[in-house]
């Protein structure tokens, strides 16, 4: 399965999904910020991130159990390559010194980022 980028709502959605595990449409509406989209406008989207194969579903006859193919994790991986390869030149350094310049990142977080660093080096 090749994971492609989402646009805001479908990433909506896949984070209601992520966070429900199982759904039908109403229960994802249900989870949806104000002002709630339309009823089949979240069904459309499911519909597409199943065409996407990023969702599945178990059929109740008419009704659609739904839920997600990709984990939260995984798709978060997909989106950090995509960042570090399209604006850092798939440079870790790069990206760290564009966060501790222009994101203010405390020496704290600064040290916590290290230490990462370190670990993995020894690993």
């Amino acid at each position: 399965m090749q994971i492609r980028e989402l646009t805001k709502a479908e990433e909506e959605i896949m984070r209601v999904l992520w966070q429900l595990k199982k759904a039908f449409v109403k229960d994802v509406l249900a989870e949806l910020p104000e002002p709630k989209p339309a009823y089949n406008t979240v069904s459309t989207i499911i519909r597409i991130l199943e065409k996407k194969e990023l969702v599945g579903y178990t059929a109740y006859g008419k009704t659609h159990e739904y839920y997600p193919l990709i984990t939260e994790e995984e798709y978060r991986r997909f989106q950090t390559e995509q960042l570090m390869a399209n604006y850092f030149d798939n440079s870790l350094k790069k990206l760290v010194s564009f966060f501790v310049k222009d994101k203010n990142i405390s020496l704290t977080e600064a040290d916590e980022i290290i230490k990462l660093l370190n670990k993995q080096k020894d690993q």
